[in-house]
């Protein structure tokens, strides 16, 4: 599709986004499911419109990655056989569950998965980001681009087909999955496909991470939400061996959080949220979507084609949304 000839679309009237800040069931996928729905649920109750989960949350990011060494293989074979058993495929019935629940609650929703590579092996895993719409149909998956430093030993390398921005009802939809926002151009991608709501779930807090997410909200002059899964000791099983090998804070916490919502102009709006779980809400203003652009606008007048661009190798970077 050649997105210079889609006119920017934004809603007119200002809505809620929410950023779901639980810890999963960990490696439970069914139970972590359901925890997710009672979230779209409550999220949706509050007048949510967009409902968005930390990265990798069902059935829950493998932390243990930086506590156990790479040559430990039998240890590691048997975690990522339970990772890949809990793990999710698209489509498959854990999926229609989320999808019914955003029907339900009449929401869209982006959620961090551990995803099966159903369409060969189903023995690979990729750490992907789901994308629902309001209507319950599923609108596409993001496949994390380069796993970062011990994810690589479970994940593997997406590529550039989903690089995607969905027009939506709410306006121009995609994401990133943490680290990946730290790459300039698949950043530039999400610009050039006229992105407005732009999705980070992250598995990183604190600072510069809280820095970074008020610099593209600032640099692409889209709203930011942003979400992490908060954990404690409590929230891994204790038959988990490694658990005894994961930093944990002094006030008794394995992950903080720090979830949040930024505004085009890099201001917070919501959050972070620190060292607790719950769900935050902030406000869309369509009209601060587009008006900030006057300024700055880095895939328009502040791109300067003539002296750089971005060569794509995959799909067009934005994508309408599927016919009723």
């Amino acid at each position: 599709m050649d997105h210079s000839a889609v006119t920017p679309y934004a809603p007119a009237q200002p809505f809620l986004v929410a950023a779901v800040q639980i810890s999963p069931a960990f490696l439970d996928r069914d139970a972590t499911v359901e925890r997710a729905c009672e979230a779209i649920a409550e999220a949706g109750a509050r007048g949510a419109r967009l409902v968005v989960f930390p990265e990798a949350f069902v059935p829950g990011y493998p932390l243990w990655i930086w506590a156990i060494a790479a040559g430990q293989t039998q240890v590691l074979r048997a975690l990522y056989a339970e990772l890949l058993d809990q793990a999710v495929s698209v489509p498959s019935p854990a999926v229609d569950r989320l999808c019914a629940a955003a029907k339900g609650a009449g929401v869209f929703v982006a959620i961090g998965i551990n995803e099966r590579n159903a369409e060969a092996s189903g023995t690979s895993l990729f750490n992907s980001l789901l994308f629902i719409g309001a209507d319950g149909r599923v609108l596409g998956v993001h496949r994390k681009l380069v796993p970062t430093g011990g994810e690589r030993l479970v994940h593997a390398q997406g590529d550039g087909s989903t690089l995607i921005v969905r027009d939506t009802a709410l306006g121009r939809l995609a994401g990133l999955i943490c680290w990946e926002n730290y790459m300039p151009l698949a950043r530039q991608a999400l610009y050039e496909g006229g992105v407005q709501l732009y999705v980070a779930p992250t598995w990183d807090r604190g600072e510069p991470w809280l820095s970074t997410l008020r610099h593209v909200a600032k640099e692409g002059r889209v709203y930011v939400i942003s979400c992490c899964s908060a954990m404690r000791p409590d929230d891994i099983p204790d038959r988990f061996s490694f658990k005894a090998a994961v930093p944990v804070s002094a006030n008794g916490w394995i992950n903080p959080g720090d979830s949040a919502i930024v505004d085009p102009d890099g201001k917070m709006l919501a959050g972070p949220l620190h060292e607790e779980q719950g769900i935050l809400y902030a406000e869309v203003d369509p009209q601060r979507i587009t008006g900030p652009r006057w300024q700055l606008d880095v895939a328009g007048h502040y791109a300067r084609p003539d002296v750089l661009g971005l060569a794509r190798r995959g799909r067009a970077s934005l994508e309408s949304p599927p016919a009723p």
